[in-house]
């Protein structure tokens, strides 16, 4: 299924994950997961991409040379994607990077084709909003670290889902594969899963991803476990589902041709109703999963 990428599939080179726009078929958006030993380092270009460096599990020090000069970021990390919110490092497009991790750890490279050079920076993980979205069995965290509107990026938009086990996300379905201003933009879109195991079992979930229109034709009912990608070039998708006892956590990186860099999203009209239900309801109360530390004084 070339739209499901299980573990291993996207393997290139250093990378765990390597999908660029050549090997998804699509025009801007990225994604590579590196793993590095301890001790170990990796150093890439950024070409015509910008990217956010964020790690998944360990801490790491990511140097960038953009041409104007040297910068080193120290990103503290965490001990996993269920374990808190992480710090990250903004690195440019053309500039010249590196990722070195004394204690080893796994780390993710969202990217996006880009036209602007901004500046390299460091990102906070006191800074990241941390949001509860849905009510109930459709209730998940949304780490927003790389959301439009709070961090500034040219095309890249990425963001953390927490899924607590036996919960759907991506609910209701939505798409936004059209552009039409002020209601919906066009987003190529990766998830990236990793799941909580129990008593040492791994975990699992499903990934659904239906038709929208004509050429709009992505086909995807996918069982997903940790480190399998799943590509969204257009259509429908959600539910995401994470089964009972196992929380699911998936990575979105997005990037399209649009001038304006938002998230606009249309739902599915045979089940958008489900968000007028939530005015109701309370949130799962197991979410949040954990909460962005406190800014320093």
């Amino acid at each position: 299924m070339k739209h499901h990428l299980p573990a291993g599939r996207a393997h290139a080179g250093p990378y765990a994950v390597d999908v660029t726009p050549e090997t998804a078929g699509w025009g801007h958006s990225s994604l590579r997961v590196l793993e590095l030993a301890p001790g170990g380092t990796h150093a890439f270009d950024a070409g015509d991409s910008e990217w956010i460096v964020l790690p998944l599990s360990g801490g790491c020090t990511v140097a960038v040379d953009d041409g104007s000069g040297h910068h080193t970021f120290e990103l503290s990390g965490r001990t996993g994607v269920f374990d808190g919110v992480s710090d990250f490092a903004y690195v440019p497009r053309d500039a010249r990077a590196s990722v070195t991790s004394a204690g080893g750890g796994r780390f993710a490279l969202t990217g996006a084709r880009c036209t602007r050079r901004l500046p390299a920076r460091y990102g906070p993980a006191s800074g990241v909003p941390v949001e509860l979205r849905g009510t109930g069995n459709c209730s998940r965290q949304v780490n927003n670290f790389g959301a439009a509107g709070v961090f500034e990026c040219d095309k890249l938009i990425a963001v953390e889902v927490l899924t607590p086990g036996g919960n759907w996300s991506s609910f209701p379905p939505h798409k936004h594969d059209e552009h039409r201003p002020g209601e919906e933009s066009v987003l190529e879109e990766i998830y990236y899963f990793e799941f909580a195991a129990h008593d040492g079992v791994p975990g699992l979930g499903y990934q659904r991803v239906s038709p929208s229109g004509p050429g709009r034709d992505t086909d995807v009912l996918a069982e997903v476990r940790d480190g399998d990608v799943v590509l969204i070039p257009d259509g429908w998708h959600g539910p995401s589902m994470a089964v009972p006892g196992h929380h699911m956590y998936y990575l979105n990186v997005m990037a399209g041709p649009e001038d304006e860099r938002a998230w606009l999203i249309c739902d599915h009209p045979d089940h958008a109703w489900i968000r007028d239900t939530w005015r109701d309801r309370s949130a799962d109360p197991r979410l949040p999963l954990y909460t962005a530390p406190e800014r320093s004084a």
